[in-house]
């Protein structure tokens, strides 16, 4: 389909129309026209949005649905639906799924159930086969049939061994490694940040030296083995310091923060509101602080809503028998917009698809036309209408948002709220 876009201003520090309110003519998925005035061809259909703005496609890095085998939480279809009705042109789908996504079968079915979306989908590999931490999965076949990267979600690499074969097969082929940040001897059977919270609420604690030490061995590892190596929602201030320390050495790691842990502290655990249950456990004001700081001066690469959505009988029960997750999708724009400018904002969503060698494409004549579609002012409460998901399970259901996407144009196609 043709579109023109008429009074968008443009948010793209590497476009020569940054920060100019312009219309824009896309025909057959291509920018073929900007300009101050342009009249509607026949063709076209044209777009007015209140207080339009635009920007390069926005990519979350970390999104679970739940398809196959876990359709109740989430389908494919409508997930990506969900992911471009709130400003998403790209996500990287984990493989917590049943079966899991360990083979280049599981990959091919991701890719061929997500084909003429306009969101585009990119699934990470298990790294372990069924993510049991014992055996390494198909890595490279995977990669030919099209997974960005290897991790298992939400579980630690346990064995050392094991991340350091990994770390140097994938180099064969230049391939990412998540590994996630919890060394589980010492979280042990806890459930919330151990801090005074945890003891005045009766629940078993992870503190946050569980996540500190993996990463420091993990970084340990890295120097020795060279690689790429990514560390997914770190939530901690020496987690921030061990990673710019890191990157100071030269080392090639990059790292995200969801947008709950830079926003939420484990005081919100005080009514035991099952959907603020994550992992790793909300932290502490000085953690938020720590991660701020992370995020502006670039050792923080990326923030991620670490989309999971979890059906209600999983979460309306006691705390201790709850799963962990919460979705964020449709409210990750609206939050961050209130805590960051919006050229901050941007960047924040748009930066981590160098790190998953995913073409950027600037808002320029010739380009093809990937775009986010959003209002950056307005403020208001996120409630559970604004949930898009088929699991309600927000953290945010409450919470004060400032502004709101309105969709995408992408790969040829157009999805607005």
């Amino acid at each position: 389909m043709n579109f023109l876009l008429k009074a968008a201003t443009v948010i793209d520090p590497k476009s020569s129309f940054h920060r100019k309110t312009v219309d824009i003519l896309i025909e057959n998925g291509i920018i073929t026209d900007i300009n101050t005035t342009i009249k509607a061809p026949d063709h076209v259909e044209e777009v007015r949005l209140n207080n339009l703005h635009i920007s390069q496609g926005w990519f979350d890095s970390s999104v679970s649905f739940g398809e196959p085998g876990y359709e109740e939480r989430e389908t494919i279809d409508h997930g990506l639906q969900v992911a471009a009705k709130s400003g998403f042109t790209a996500i990287a789908l984990h493989p917590n799924t049943l079966p899991i996504t360990d083979n280049s079968t599981s990959i091919s079915f991701l890719k061929g159930k997500s084909q003429n979306n306009a969101v585009s989908l990119y699934p990470i590999g298990a790294l372990t086969i069924q993510s049991n931490g014992v055996d390494m999965a198909e890595l490279y076949d995977m990669q030919q049939t099209g997974a960005i990267a290897f991790g298992d979600y939400k579980k630690a690499i346990q064995n050392p061994n094991l991340l350091k074969i990994a770390l140097l097969y994938v180099q064969n082929f230049g391939g990412l490694v998540l590994s996630f940040p919890q060394e589980n001897n010492i979280a042990g059977k806890g459930m919330v940040n151990e801090e005074e919270q945890s003891t005045l609420l009766g629940l078993k604690g992870i503190p946050a030296l569980a996540e500190e030490l993996q990463i420091a061995r993990d970084l340990f590892l890295l120097e020795y083995t060279g690689g790429t190596l990514h560390i997914p929602t770190i939530s901690t201030a020496k987690s921030v310091t061990l990673i710019r320390d890191a990157k100071a050495k030269g080392l090639q790691i990059s790292c995200s923060t969801t947008v709950h842990h830079l926003t939420l502290t484990d005081k919100e655990l005080s009514t035991f509101d099952t959907n603020y249950k994550v992992l790793p456990p909300l932290r502490t004001q000085k953690d938020i602080n720590a991660l701020a700081k992370g995020i502006k001066d670039g050792t923080i690469d990326m923030v991620t809503s670490d989309h999971q959505p979890i059906n209600i009988e999983h979460k309306k029960v006691e705390f201790d028998h709850a799963k962990y997750g919460t979705t964020g999708l449709e409210s990750v724009f609206g939050v961050l917009n209130t805590i960051l400018d919006i050229e901050q904002t941007i960047a924040i969503l748009t930066k981590g698809k160098s790190i998953f060698k995913i073409k950027s494409e600037s808002i320029e004549k010739g380009n093809k036309a990937d775009l986010s579609l959003f209002n950056p002012i307005g403020n208001a409460t996120f409630t559970e209408e604004h949930i898009i998901s088929s699991s309600k399970n927000s953290a945010f259901i409450g919470k004060p948002i400032t502004g709101s996407p309105y969709g995408i144009i992408a790969n040829g196609k157009m999805i607005l709220k």
